[in-house]
């Protein structure tokens, strides 16, 4: 077994105009000051990066890590979460998903899936550049229009959906497996890839491919009313990446897992803060740590009702807290008899 890594931090939800949010160095003093030992760090995010200087020098990608380096931290994976919805969207979302993309390719949507895929094979390059194993993103969607199967999905719809999916990321998985990066996709409503069985359609229709990852975050299973446990046992070898996040899934007679078209604070599910939710944590880590999980614990925050400075600052204790240094020894050696075959055969009468 191995140890995970942590804590670290999702920096998107906390970058603003103000310091200490506002650049590179003061985000990472802050974190560090938390107790937080890695940073991950969003590409569309321009004070924190540029991705196109990433993807094409090294140089650039090594004093990015040695600035982050300098407050004792490292950076734990490149994000691409908008970059990657823009690889498929359906038409009826072209408008609203138009703001994660530059002016320039606003109302032009092959040109801005154009853009987008760039992007993500510069976030390739970029990883290796970084010595990054893993990066993390979504996958976009185009059947989620479609997610309820009413009015009665004409046959063969979904599968033609994922065939196009595919084809899409198939050309850009390969480019992360010629430098050795996964693409861990965030597992997420909004999403064609947003539980287990979507994202075995997604492997089918990519043969198997082995860069096609999971970035592990159980609130969005919460809302789902699915059992994020067993998830692990089942996908633990696709599990490369880990959003540490918290929800609560609480129906009453007027709304469930739909939510009634209510804002955050009012849905039955909604993300917490770590430690107000109903995700079994001790359960997570004790499951991850058995399968050997041992990259990082990144928190992701998102709360309806808690402080981003007070989500992060409870945050990075929580995780520390939940950490398993795991052991090399069993319980019972102290009685262990030794290894000898001959004792072996004679214990077995043979």
């Amino acid at each position: 077994m191995k140890t995970i890594k942590g804590p670290a931090l999702f920096l998107a939800q906390f970058m603003g105009d103000e310091a200490p949010f506002n650049s590179l160095e003061n985000i990472c003093k802050w974190a560090a000051d938390l107790g937080y030992k890695g940073v991950q760090i969003p590409t569309w995010e321009s004070r924190l990066i540029d991705l196109k200087t990433a993807a094409e020098s090294k140089t650039y990608c090594d004093e990015l890590k040695g600035k982050v380096a300098s407050f004792g931290l490292e950076i734990t994976e490149l994000s691409t979460h908008l970059q990657g919805q823009l690889v498929a969207v359906h038409p009826v979302y072209n408008q609203l998903f138009d703001g994660f993309a530059p002016a320039e390719f606003h109302n032009k949507p092959e040109a801005r899936t154009a853009w987008a895929v760039n992007q993500m094979l510069y976030a390739a390059k970029a990883s290796r550049n970084m010595g990054l194993d893993a990066h993390v993103s979504f996958s976009g969607a185009l059947l989620w229009p479609f997610m309820y199967p009413w009015p009665q999905r004409p046959a063969g719809l979904v599968e033609t959906g994922f065939e196009e999916l595919a084809k899409r990321w198939k050309p850009i998985l390969d480019a992360y497996d010629e430098v050795g990066v996964d693409v861990c996709y965030e597992l997420h409503p909004g999403e064609d890839l947003h539980d287990g069985a979507s994202f075995e359609m997604f492997l089918d229709a990519l043969d198997e491919h082995p860069r096609a990852n999971i970035n592990y975050d159980p609130s969005h299973f919460i809302l789902q009313s699915l059992d994020y446990l067993t998830f692990i046992d089942i996908y633990h070898e696709r599990i490369k990446a880990f959003h540490v996040k918290d929800a609560e899934f609480n129906p009453t007679g007027r709304q469930g897992v739909y939510g009634g078209y209510q804002s955050w604070i009012n849905r039955a599910g909604r993300f917490r803060s770590l430690g107000d939710g109903q995700v079994d944590f001790k359960g997570i880590f004790s499951k991850l740590s058995q399968y050997d999980y041992d990259s990082w614990a990144v928190l992701e925050w998102e709360c309806c009702i808690k402080s981003p400075e007070q989500g992060a600052r409870e945050g990075a204790t929580f995780i520390q807290e939940h950490i398993i240094e795991v052991t090399d020894k069993a319980f019972d050696d102290f009685a262990g008899t030794g290894a000898d075959e001959a004792l072996n055969k004679k214990t077995l009468g043979l």
